[in-house]
């Protein structure tokens, strides 16, 4: 018979026991103030992005004198939210929809390939060595830097000396391209793809662009989807761009939409509530976004947690 008190008694055992002990009594001493301290910013934090959205929720369902001469914070005693979003799709003969649809175009497309190229070319950064690589990515990365209305006219006149002004791909093609994206891309990569495994998938007698696409795309799927996600959000609150390149109310987005309509609530201040109802229905979309893809960030942090 195997005699237990000989694995109780092994050292190793016990050390090992030992520091698990220490972690969890270090763990549990935490000063309960710090804790606190934190806790307070983050809901302050929450607080403080959270409002804004409460707010614009709430006077969607207000007239647009509740608008004005009510708690902002609180519902009025006869909401019409329904009312106030039928307002909104009638409105000039149903432009808000074309408005949503070309909104949905320019950042589903615009982020789509923006994350492809992304991840293409941060993968080539990270797992390729070739001359001048670095330097490359030093430029890609000063990208990152320029603020878009430094580019904006630059970009207006290259476009419209090929005609592409006041087209969809006039906003389609500076969309398609995220420095942003290559930088988090070659960071996952050289984090998340092994050389081991690229090294056994070539033994295998798989091509560069298979290991790619099926298994290095896989391995960065996270950090693909957080591209996707902010791409997608910066393209659908893109104005500058989209005011530059376009002059035609049927290919505006919604960020233009809504500032065309409340350039209109000096002459008809019901366009007060066409703006707020607006924009509340744009913040659902993108929150609903968010939460539709969330899984994939929960899906990562288990799989990292669970790695020995």
């Amino acid at each position: 018979m195997v005699n237990r008190s000989q694995y109780r008694s092994r050292p190793g055992a016990q050390k090992s026991s030992n520091d698990r002990t220490r972690a969890r009594s270090q763990r549990i001493k935490q000063p309960v103030g710090s804790s606190i301290v934190v806790n307070g910013i983050l809901v302050l934090a929450g607080i403080y992005f959270l409002l804004p959205i409460v707010w614009v929720l709430i006077a969607a369902t207000k007239t647009p004198g509740q608008l004005f001469n009510s708690f902002g914070l609180w519902f009025s005693d006869s909401p019409q939210a329904w009312q106030n979003l039928v307002n909104v799709f009638t409105q000039d003969n149903g432009i808000f929809s074309v408005w949503i649809l070309n909104s949905v175009l320019y950042a589903a497309v615009g982020a789509f390939v923006a994350m492809v190229i992304s991840a293409a070319c941060g993968y080539a950064l990270a797992k390729y060595v070739f001359r001048g690589r670095e330097t490359l990515f030093s430029i890609i990365l000063g990208g990152v830097l320029v603020p878009a209305t430094v580019i904006a006219l630059p970009l207006y006149f290259l476009l419209n000396s090929v005609g592409l002004t006041g087209t969809y791909w006039a906003v389609l093609l500076p969309s398609m391209v995220s420095p942003f994206g290559v930088y988090l891309a070659r960071i996952h990569a050289n984090a998340a793809v092994p050389d081991e495994v690229i090294e056994a998938a070539r033994i295998d007698g798989a091509g560069d662009l298979r290991i790619f696409g099926s298994i290095a795309t896989r391995m960065m799927m996270p950090a693909l989807v957080t591209i996707f996600l902010f791409q997608f959000v910066t393209i659908w609150n893109n104005y500058l761009l989209p005011l530059v390149m376009l002059n035609r109310t049927e290919t505006f987005p919604i960020t233009l939409g809504l500032t065309l309509w409340n350039s209109q609530t000096q002459r008809d201040p019901m366009f007060y509530q066409l703006v707020v109802t607006g924009s509340a229905v744009s913040a659902i979309l993108l929150v609903v976004l968010m939460v539709s893809l969330q899984r994939f960030w929960k899906a990562d942090l288990t799989a990292g947690a669970t790695k020995g």
